[in-house]
């Protein structure tokens, strides 16, 4: 598999527009994410976006189940009141406490912060779970049932 996040300017910071709103210029619009090269059997994928700095301990911002395996993309601004996430597909709560995408906000100071964005491709149409999961839940439900991951890095610090 491979995944493409067009935001990251010059393929490896996120414009400002994608950080949370608490950051000067940040808008909190969710960024377009396409992936390709999918394995057979794919019933469904999951999507998430997670700052893995030490400061942030796995900060989720932004956690997609049941996304249905015709998907090759969640286009940008679909997460939050725009709400054009793919039909049957369940955002999580994010790590803000907040359903959907949250933008980056890393603490000033502390440096770059990774965020990961990884797509799954599960070999089940659905996983049963609630929108309010964490984090380690959702990995644990994905034992045995991941078919291929990717992932890219965008960076963003203040």
């Amino acid at each position: 598999m491979k995944v493409f996040c067009p935001a990251l300017l010059s393929g490896k910071y996120f414009a400002t527009k994608h950080a949370d709103r608490g950051i000067q210029g940040g808008q909190n619009i969710s960024p377009r994410v396409s992936w390709s090269d999918v394995p057979p059997g794919t019933g469904s994928f999951a999507l998430s976006m997670v700052d893995r700095h030490p400061v942030a301990n796995n900060w989720v911002h932004w956690f997609v189940l049941n996304i249905p395996p015709t998907t090759r993309e969640i286009p940008e601004r679909a997460s939050g009141i725009y709400d054009h996430m793919p039909p049957g597909s369940m955002e999580l709560r994010n790590s803000y406490g907040d359903i959907g995408y949250g933008g980056p906000k890393p603490p000033r100071g502390s440096g770059p912060h990774e965020y990961i964005i990884t797509v799954y491709a599960l070999n089940v149409d659905s996983l049963l779970l609630g929108p309010f999961s964490k984090l380690d839940e959702c990995l644990r439900a994905f034992e045995g049932k991941v078919l291929n991951s990717a992932s890219v890095v965008g960076i963003f610090q203040q």
